[in-house]
């Protein structure tokens, strides 16, 4: 397929989306934190074409998406823990790593190393209307090259994979703006990636602090990988001003060449980030970033500010 067709989020675009993935088509989609790139999770070759298209490494996992927590347990198996974590984040941006049932039905590809899964269900009027129309559990990464900026509009999608992919479902830019975060709810319960659930959140309904991830060349889960979300310039953080040659992403008051939240705001400023990274990238000048709290979803921020500033291969 050589033309990515782009479809309007009614009837009829999402009836065409869900006909395309039915056949074993890439498609992508909104949801509420960036655009993911469907395919049909129980078709290995569809779920396999999805690695081809974003050149994306076959070590890296799949997050997979359902319309409801009933579909969700119907493909994997939930603590006490992890029920109580669906209940309370569900819909919305949490992504759960789970046992995948032995009768769930999915490609292979679409599982993480030891056989988890890594399960969310969406919480945008679009995605939820197109897994229903779809009837299948949709494996979903960032709808991007592999290692590029994350994209949160349907032209972000065509910049990156025009001519690659079977369509866009254009919903929209993202509310949210940052990928879901991702725990591991086992023993003790892991914050594998801070995404647009603040990790605070999951520690009070738990009642503990979350551990991190384990040390292993092998990613668990998504957003692992040392250099991802990468604009094709340099980035340099922590600048307080930038240089002559330099675009400035600020933060909070002051002069910038695009501001993440002049007021500060960090829910302003994760729903900026990515596409303004796009932005100032295609202005073909290295990119210097202001501090960003640490704090709240300034940890999911600076999370993906680092990775893509890190060295790349």
């Amino acid at each position: 397929m050589t033309t990515t067709e782009l479809l309007r989020p009614d009837d009829e675009g999402i009836a065409r989306a869900a006909a395309l993935l039915r056949a074993g088509w890439l498609v992508a989609f909104p949801t509420e934190t960036v655009y993911g790139l469907g395919a049909d999770a129980t078709d290995d070759d569809a779920v396999a074409a999805i690695y081809t298209a974003k050149n994306r490494p076959a070590t890296n996992p799949l997050i997979v998406h359902v319309a409801s927590f009933d579909d969700a347990r119907k493909l994997a198996r939930f603590s006490a823990a992890a029920e109580a974590l669906a209940g309370a984040f569900w819909p919305g941006p949490l992504t759960l790593v789970l046992p995948v049932r032995e009768d769930a039905g999915l490609s292979p590809r679409a599982l993480a190393p030891g056989g988890t899964l890594a399960l969310r269900v969406p919480d945008q009027p679009v995605a939820t209307a197109l897994l229903a129309a779809t009837g299948q559990p949709l494996a979903a990464p960032s709808a991007n090259p592999s290692g590029r900026i994350s994209p949160t509009t349907a032209a972000h999608v065509l910049a990156g994979l025009d001519g690659r992919i079977a369509a866009v479902l254009d919903g929209g830019p993202c509310e949210v703006g940052l990928e879901s975060t991702i725990l591991d709810p086992g023993e003790p319960p892991s914050l594998l990636r801070p995404g647009g659930l603040p990790a605070r959140e999951i520690e009070a309904l738990l009642g503990r602090p979350l551990a991190g991830p384990s040390d292993s060349d092998t990613p668990s889960a998504p957003g692992q990988l040392a250099s991802h979300y990468a604009p094709r310039a340099p980035l340099r953080l922590e600048a307080q001003a930038p240089r002559d040659d330099e675009v400035y992403l600020g933060f909070g008051p002051g002069d910038a060449t695009l501001n993440l939240s002049p007021s500060g705001d960090l829910r302003e400023a994760a729903a900026s980030l990515f596409g303004h990274l796009h932005a100032l990238d295609a202005m073909g000048r290295p990119i210097a970033v202001a501090p960003v709290p640490d704090t709240g979803l300034g940890r999911a921020i600076n999370d993906r500010l680092r990775r893509a500033a890190a060295p790349r291969d």
